[in-house]
């Protein structure tokens, strides 16, 4: 019992470091499943719908060709736009607002939500794509 009063403030820090390693592990299984840009391209070519939750200015700066723009705030009110039965990929500019909008929509019913590992930015820097509105 002296042990851990004398070096309580260690044994804090040493759970507080645990805790932070273990967070990312936690988060991932709080988004769902995430998928690489590999794997995204896989199942657009299979019919996916692609859903990029940021605002519209960003939107008309560069998007997935083909990609709905829904806001994230939106996603809620207008998830049942998307066609059922299709799977769903979810990107944002780096992914953590697409991790919160792949939660509304599944629990809005969708089964088959995927988030974009890195979002847009993974996506620009394995060199594909992009369309800019005009």
């Amino acid at each position: 019992m002296d042990f851990v009063l004398q070096n309580i403030f260690l044994i804090v820090i040493a759970f507080v470091s645990g805790a932070m390693l273990l967070w990312p592990l936690v988060n991932r299984q709080l988004a769902g499943a995430s998928v690489g840009t590999l794997q995204a391209t896989r199942l657009i070519n299979d019919g996916a719908v692609v859903v990029d939750v940021r605002e519209p200015a960003e939107f008309a700066a560069g998007h997935l060709a083909n990609s709905r723009n829904i806001p994230v705030a939106e996603i809620g009110n207008r998830a049942a736009e998307l066609p059922a039965g299709k799977a769903v990929v979810v990107l944002c500019a780096s992914g953590s607002r697409s991790a919160r909008a792949a939660s509304v929509l599944r629990k809005a019913g969708r089964a088959d939500v995927f988030c974009l590992d890195g979002g847009l930015a993974g996506w620009q820097q394995a060199g594909l794509p992009v369309v800019k509105k005009s």
